[in-house]
């Protein structure tokens, strides 16, 4: 396999990560780890300390939380995205995080082995909202082949 593929998602928080509204939230994100770690077609993903990626900073904006990883393909993302602990997690996302209009979700082909960054996350994700899906960077739903 010559490439994989990246995905970031971003989401702006409504309250502290440490408050109790988003405790089921934070509750659940080492399960969900876990389970994104055994997954089929799983590669990579980015971690701050503590096993998760909530300290890291993205945007430069303390309320905006980043999930990074690397799949060996679309299939693969689909399968963990729509399935168990993550799926009940993700349809109460409108319980604590902010609804924004502009791309949050990106996508993109690494060659394989490359780990994506941060800088890297920002960019697509700035390409993204500038000029729609292309080949540079994508969306779940309008995807392009590896170059």
């Amino acid at each position: 396999m010559t490439h994989e593929l990246a995905q970031v998602n971003i989401s702006r928080l409504k309250y502290p990560l440490d408050s109790p509204e988003l405790k089921d939230f934070v509750d659940g994100l080492d399960h969900v780890n876990a389970v994104a770690d055994a997954a089929q077609g799983f590669v990579w993903r980015l971690e701050g300390e503590g096993g998760d990626a909530t300290g890291v900073r993205v945007f430069d904006d303390e309320w905006i939380i980043i999930n990074m990883s690397v799949w060996r393909d679309a299939d693969s993302l689909n399968s963990f995205m729509y399935a168990g602990r993550h799926r009940e997690l993700m349809a109460r996302r409108r319980e604590w995080f902010e609804h924004v209009k502009e791309a949050m979700t990106a996508l993109w082909w690494v060659p394989a082995g490359k780990r994506p960054t941060v800088a890297d996350a920002e960019e697509r994700l700035v390409h993204l909202r500038e000029h729609g899906p292309t080949p540079h960077v994508f969306t779940l739903r309008e995807q392009f082949p590896p170059a």
